[in-house]
């Protein structure tokens, strides 16, 4: 496992004094991106070969929200690699070594340039180190909305903070746009997250809602083309103060 170290600040909090989930999600997004310096052989081939590795889904399983100046290890590690497809848990402990977040996702090696599909080479995939896969529950990484109306919310322009070194929209940006539109009483245990289309620099993002029980959908699309789909799972609170 590749691990790194952080600190909850007070960039990373909310008026509550606890993580915020985009900064959770930066946080694991940054590990994983890091990981690549312990492979540096599977890091120059993917230079060589002007391959990246994009952010399919990513589950998040909320166990407990650390609060503000708490030391927190976020560790990686990929547990299964073959053809275009790499899959990896991501999970974030405490100071007792506890789990607050456990989360797996999905990457998928794409061209640069093209924005292709790009096969990696079983031979250095051979050579990857691969550990053991985290005991968790594994939903399917597509989502599957419900066939009821959604309620169109404001729309949202991509900025140029929102673009990192891929040149599209940074991944954690859904979440800080989907986590504007969560009720105050909605309290999440999970998250889901399809990304199925990169959004990029000028485009116009017009997300849609649908409360549902104990979970809450948010397709984030554009003109024609779906950007990505969140699912929030968690209980309704009665008293606001909890």
């Amino acid at each position: 496992m590749f691990t790194i170290h952080d600190l909850v600040t007070t960039s990373k909090t909310g008026e509550n004094g606890l993580l915020k989930l985009v900064s959770a999600f930066q946080m694991m997004q940054d590990c994983s991106e890091l990981w690549f310096t312990s492979e540096p052989e599977f890091e120059r081939y993917m230079r060589i070969n002007n391959v990246t590795q994009l952010l399919a889904s990513r589950q998040v399983d909320i166990i407990r929200v650390p609060h503000f100046k708490e030391k927190l290890t976020i560790q990686t590690g990929v547990y299964e690699c073959f053809g275009y497809y790499g899959f990896r848990n991501t999970i974030i402990t405490d100071e007792a070594g506890l789990p607050c977040y456990a989360t797996w996702s999905t990457g998928v090696c794409v061209n640069h340039e093209t924005s292709r599909l790009s096969k990696m080479d079983p031979d250095v995939v051979s050579r990857i180190c691969i550990d053991p896969k985290y005991d968790m529950e594994y939903l399917d990484r597509k989502i599957v909305l419900p066939k009821e109306e959604f309620i169109s919310l404001d729309t949202v322009p991509v900025f140029h903070d929102d673009i990192d070194y891929n040149r599209h929209m940074n991944n954690a940006q859904y979440i800080r746009i989907a986590s504007e539109y969560l009720p105050a009483n909605f309290q999440i245990n999970r998250v889901r997250v399809e990304y199925k289309n990169p959004a990029l620099l000028g485009d116009v993002l017009y997300p849609q809602l649908l409360n549902k029980e104990d979970k809450i959908f948010i397709s984030i699309n554009g003109v024609g083309i779906v950007y990505a789909v969140i699912e929030f799972s968690g209980s309704w609170l009665n008293d606001l103060s909890l």
